[in-house]
């Protein structure tokens, strides 16, 4: 499923993502800057999740309650070195809590992402808008 957005209607494009995808494991693959922590933002407000979201770039996961109760784990595995610093901050808790995850730079973790996700890529196109192709 594909979708061309401007700043201005990422709110709509986040909640059909919500609704269409199977999985409370989304994956977000895109070059830096293109977009995939704004989304993230979007997809919590659609949420519910009150007060600041930010990139965990720092402390590589945020959570996040959201109106239902629900917990969303945002993760920016960017800075990781290997896949034993995130079974080391006890990721596998995280991936099979039944919560959501939303995970920037998964590819730096292959081998520990559960077989059931979803995968987000966001590209950035010439006119300011974006593309985002939900797999």
């Amino acid at each position: 499923m594909e979708f061309q957005f401007s700043l201005n209607e990422i709110e709509t494009i986040a909640q059909k993502v919500l609704d269409s995808t199977p999985n409370k494991i989304i994956l977000f693959n895109g070059e830096m800057g293109a977009g995939k922590t704004t989304f993230i933002k979007a997809l919590t407000k659609i949420m519910g999740v009150k007060g600041n979201t930010s990139s965990p770039t720092f402390s590589l996961v945020n959570e996040y309650e959201a109106s239902n109760n629900e917990i969303v784990y945002h993760f920016d595995f960017y800075r990781l070195k290997n896949e034993t610093e995130a079974i080391d901050m006890g990721v596998d808790e995280y991936l099979y809590s039944g919560h959501w995850c939303f995970i920037e730079w998964a590819e730096n973790i292959p081998n520990l992402i559960p077989e059931e996700h979803s995968r987000i890529s966001i590209k950035a196109l010439a006119d300011g808008n974006r593309l985002l192709e939900l797999l």
